[in-house]
């Protein structure tokens, strides 16, 4: 595909943000708050969907898709819970967790209703 700058990608471009969120999140929380096992971990998570739509882009098959996007909407349910723990820790803020939780909501939800829509373009093959 050629670059059309008028071409926009909800799921590319806001699993691309949540993933810089993510990654300004674990800075903070390493460098202000010296928790380095959970930010660790909702770093590997949160990062990975915008990697596996990336992926998903370039996929040998319409189940090769199916199956990138299976793995980043596993891992935006696992950052999720990640995310809840920080809260419920009291390493991050109700409004934080409420920003972040409800970017990877919505990039769960788009996830979900590609797969959705894959899966029944192939059906009708």
């Amino acid at each position: 595909m050629s670059y059309n700058p008028n071409y926009y990608d909800p799921l590319k471009d806001k699993s691309f943000k949540l993933a810089v969120r993510i990654v300004k999140l674990c800075k903070y929380l390493m460098q202000e708050k010296k928790e380095f096992i959970i930010s660790k971990q909702v770093l590997r998570s949160g990062t990975n969907p915008g990697a596996m739509v990336r992926e998903a882009k370039n996929a040998e098959s319409g189940k090769d898709f199916i199956h990138k996007l299976a793995i980043g909407q596993k891992e935006a349910d696992e950052t999720m819970y990640w995310l809840e723990l920080l809260c419920a820790t009291d390493y991050i803020s109700q409004t934080e967790f409420q920003s972040l939780h409800g970017d990877t909501e919505e990039v769960l939800k788009l996830l979900k209703s590609s797969i959705k829509t894959k899966k029944q373009n192939l059906s009708k093959k």
